[in-house]
């Protein structure tokens, strides 16, 4: 069996398929291996903030969060809020955030002028988002079983488990502008 297959393969018609085979596989490799490299880069906070339009208005914002600086020293980057762990979710994620450089070439949100009268409508996104998926961005780090009332202040406890009781609300409901100014509603 073995001897049938070795002669199959070195024929010269075979020895075709085999090359393509072996190159086909090792194109593979070297693909995957790009893109799973481009996926992390892609991921970094340099990455996030190398436009201007974010470096100049939600990093400065981010900065003076409780995501950015806090008594236990856990940061959390933009990823980690707007961008899902798991691959599939995460693949959805970044192709929808291709948008977000097309207006930036485009021109829409060049200017801290143009990105605040677009605020709104970018935060309005995020946020119907986020309920879409109930804040699964927000529980991959804080875990409703791992909160400890006691240490939250009593207001918040006390609406924090209200919230889990009644199980409507997600948590972006509550807390938008963690991390970032609230925007001014143009309809208000």
């Amino acid at each position: 069996m073995i001897k049938k297959v070795w002669n199959w393969f070195w024929r010269p018609a075979s020895m075709a398929w085999g090359a393509i085979f072996v190159f086909g596989g090792i194109a593979g490799v070297v693909f995957l291996g790009g893109f799973t490299v481009a996926l992390q880069q892609t991921n970094s906070l340099e990455f996030c903030i190398s436009c201007h339009e974010m470096k100049d208005t939600v990093y400065e914002e981010y900065k003076k969060s409780v995501h950015y600086s806090n008594a236990s020293g856990v940061r959390a980057i933009c990823t980690d809020c707007h961008q899902p762990k798991a691959f599939g979710p995460k693949l959805i994620r970044k192709i929808k955030a291709s948008n977000d450089i097309y207006h930036t070439i485009l021109g829409s949100i060049d200017t801290p002028e143009k990105f605040e009268a677009k605020r709104f409508e970018l935060a309005t996104r995020v946020w119907e988002s986020m309920r879409k998926t109930d804040s699964r961005e927000c529980k991959e780090c804080h875990a409703q079983e791992a909160m400890d009332f006691t240490k939250q202040g009593r207001r918040a406890s006390k609406k924090m488990q209200e919230a889990f009781e009644i199980g409507e609300k997600t948590c972006i409901d509550c807390h938008q502008g963690i991390a970032h100014k609230l925007p001014v509603d143009p309809n208000a």
